[in-house]
């Protein structure tokens, strides 16, 4: 999942992390001694932390040499900078969530290799996962983070908004554009917002990857040494954007805040995780993202979990991890985090664990989109590319903006980074 934030520069980041990772460890396991281990998680979820806990208290009891597994939550917007300076400063955790941080602590080296402790648990069975899930966190045929959450991003509607405007869609056909013909109605009766999507809030631009695969197009080519920002499809998918925004109001323009769950949108595209956020104020529908000039699309918001090479404990680490994913807990997990695991890749599987979405909508929503989907833009130096774009971006939220000059000042900013 990708974030917005100041942080290290790529090139200090990447040495620290890889000094960390020789200086610290990993150290040996001690045999015969309590071990305490120390997770890192951006969730602040009360149920998602009480079924880690439980998970955690059944771990212990099987290996009472474990006196303490903690689920540290760090703030979402600060997470990446607090587990760089951890790990930068010798108090890394044991394990942590990852997102787009991943690619820099894999080519840091500051991550345990996870393949052959996974492969030698029995009952593991390595081979379930989905290869397409494995893709971002491997390197050389090596995992180096198990991706424990796999969330399609979908199209939410507030159906009850929707017949208040007089609009209807059909999902089997829906395109962007007529999710902005719907969006600009329901603004313009309702006075509530028509299309968000979530996270973006004209900072978090990578988000956009979510509207702009529908045309084509990509932040960067596919060996990430090259911008791409300036090519005929991502202009076009921009000018349907900056359209929605000060045109059409089909979108809210730059200082509006509109929460879907709250009830202030007709549509939001999120991950199918968010669907948590349901309260059942308002009725709802839950559909695969429209298609855009290219057709069919599925982009997948990613998490995945590690241990930390400079972990004083790295081997206990690993055999906790190896239990946290195994068949049995990754079922739960499941209920808030769509799973790798082919076995569990069903729509009725997942609604056993769901409260909120039905087999249906989890089948059309989720298994049906991960095979083919892609995922967000992820490259080394997430935090300094985010920033660059976004600074290069601002120019593109004006009623005026000249699309064409801003995205090749994209490319300016970021080419260097992206061809270190």
């Amino acid at each position: 999942m990708n974030r917005v934030r100041r942080s290290l520069g790529a090139v200090a980041l990447t040495t620290a992390l890889a000094l960390a990772a020789a200086c610290s460890g990993p150290a040996a396991d001690t045999q015969g001694t309590a071990t305490q281990l120390r997770m890192t998680v951006w969730t602040s979820d009360e149920a998602q932390l009480k079924l880690l806990d439980s998970i955690a208290a059944a771990y212990r009891a099987d290996h009472p040499d474990v006196t303490k597994i903690t689920f540290e939550s760090l703030p979402f917007a600060e997470y990446n900078t607090t587990l760089t300076t951890q790990i930068a400063g010798g108090n890394a955790p044991d394990l942590a969530w990852m997102g787009d941080l991943s690619s820099d602590l894999i080519e840091s080296k500051a991550l345990l290799g996870l393949t052959d402790k996974l492969k030698a648990t029995p009952g593991w069975d390595y081979d379930d996962l989905l290869g397409s899930v494995t893709a971002e966190f491997s390197r050389d045929d090596t995992l180096y983070a198990y991706p424990f959450s796999n969330s399609p991003y979908a199209l939410y509607v507030n159906t009850d908004l929707l017949a208040e405007a007089g609009q209807k869609i059909d999902p089997k056909t829906l395109t962007w554009d007529q999710v902005a013909a719907a969006g600009a109605a329901v603004n313009a009766k309702t006075g509530k917002a028509g299309f968000v999507i979530r996270d973006f809030d004209y900072k978090a631009w990578n988000t956009l990857a979510t509207v702009w695969t529908g045309w084509g197009a990509s932040a960067w080519s596919a060996d990430g040494k090259t911008c791409t920002f300036t090519s005929p499809e991502m202009q076009q998918a921009f000018t349907f954007l900056h359209d929605a925004a000060f045109k059409t109001k089909a979108m809210p323009g730059p200082g509006t805040t509109a929460d879907f769950f709250a009830g202030d949108a007709a549509f939001t595209v999120a991950q199918v995780s968010r669907a948590s956020l349901l309260t059942g104020t308002f009725d709802f529908a839950l559909h695969p993202l429209p298609s855009g000039p290219e057709g069919d699309y599925a982009v997948l918001g990613q998490a995945g979990v590690g241990v930390l090479a400079s972990s004083k404990n790295p081997d206990q680490a690993a055999d906790f991890l190896a239990y946290l994913t195994n068949p049995e807990n990754a079922a739960k997990l499941a209920q808030y985090f769509p799973p790798p695991r082919k076995s569990l890749l069903t729509g009725a599987k997942l609604a056993a664990n769901n409260q909120v979405l039905d087999a249906t909508q989890l089948q059309n929503a989720v298994v049906d989109q991960l095979p083919d989907a892609v995922t967000l833009p992820n490259h080394t130096s997430p935090a300094e590319i985010a920033q660059k774009g976004k600074t290069a971006l601002d120019a593109m939220w004006q009623p005026d903006a000249d699309i064409p000059a801003v995205l090749r000042s994209v490319c300016a900013a970021i080419e260097p980074i992206l061809a270190r």
